[in-house]
């Protein structure tokens, strides 16, 4: 189906740059891997190929930037390509379409929402506080 481009673009922009964030961070961890002692590989894995620096990133060109850069880069294309499945796309333009109809509440209203939460969560706090006290007192009693 095809969809227009301003169709769910703010949903589905969030979820594409959020599993490209993802992926990123994957990656970087993978790199980290790579390039330490993984499986005694470490050595032939970080070495520079050929005295290349990658002049935006300021690292040496290695193997292990290769397998990280050709991973990522068919990640986003792979993620990008199931986001643009049917299903998907439909998911994200209803869940943009839902979210305009939110009720969002004021600054004053999430103010004394919150100053309610945390007044109850301090008074459960001391209550419970105190039954464990007074019931530690009691047991503390009947040392067998």
């Amino acid at each position: 189906m095809a969809y227009r481009k301003d169709q769910g673009r703010m949903a589905r922009m969030t979820a594409f740059w959020s599993g490209t964030i993802f992926m990123f961070y994957g990656c970087t961890s993978l790199w980290r891997a790579l390039t330490g002692d993984f499986f005694g590989a470490g050595d032939a894995l970080s070495q520079p190929i050929g005295g290349i620096r990658v002049p935006v990133l300021g690292m040496d060109l290695s193997p292990a930037v290769l397998i990280v850069t050709a991973l990522f880069a068919l990640g986003v294309f792979l993620f990008n390509r199931w986001l643009e499945r049917p299903k998907q796309a439909d998911t994200l333009i209803e869940t943009e379409s839902e979210m305009k109809k939110v009720t969002w509440p004021t600054l004053s209203e999430t103010m004394s929402g919150s100053i309610t939460v945390i007044m109850t969560v301090l008074i459960l706090m001391t209550i419970l506080a105190a039954f464990d006290w007074a019931l530690g007192r009691i047991t503390s009693t009947w040392v067998f």
